[in-house]
């Protein structure tokens, strides 16, 4: 079970949680970037890499017999936060369709480079599956 931590007065955020409780066991995914199963990118565009990165994620998790709804933290970090911010309609559309209306504690980081060249984005996840 996740509770959704709301302080009082705070406005609420669109698309991630101020803070989420939760009790179970732990699954931590590793940062997952945009390519296939056998590690070779299939797009160079942002949103793209965004919707295979949430998708690796999502098959990470279902080896732990975990789902996008038991996620309670993410970090994103992409090379360029202007295409980060100029697809934010994209992104968006490729998260619902991949994790859906679940939305965990997240931050957002610009970092100056990616381990592998072609990735414009890595996401870091943790989930918690209920007892």
């Amino acid at each position: 079970m996740h509770t959704i931590l709301q302080p009082e007065g705070w406005a609420k955020p669109i698309g991630y949680s101020n803070g989420v409780a939760a009790t179970g066991r732990q699954v931590f995914v590793g940062g997952q970037i945009g390519w296939n199963a056998q590690c070779q990118f299939e797009t160079d565009d942002f949103v793209g890499q965004v919707k295979q990165t949430l998708q690796n994620i999502v098959a990470v998790l279902a080896e732990a017999g975990a789902g996008p709804q038991h996620i309670t933290t993410m970090t994103w970090y992409f090379t360029d936060k202007a295409e980060y911010l100029g697809n934010l309609k994209g992104i968006g559309q490729a998260y619902r369709e991949v994790i859906g209306k679940h939305f965990p504690a997240m931050a957002a980081v610009q970092v100056v480079a990616l381990v592998e060249d072609r990735a414009k984005i890595e996401i870091q996840a943790t989930a918690v599956i209920p007892e």
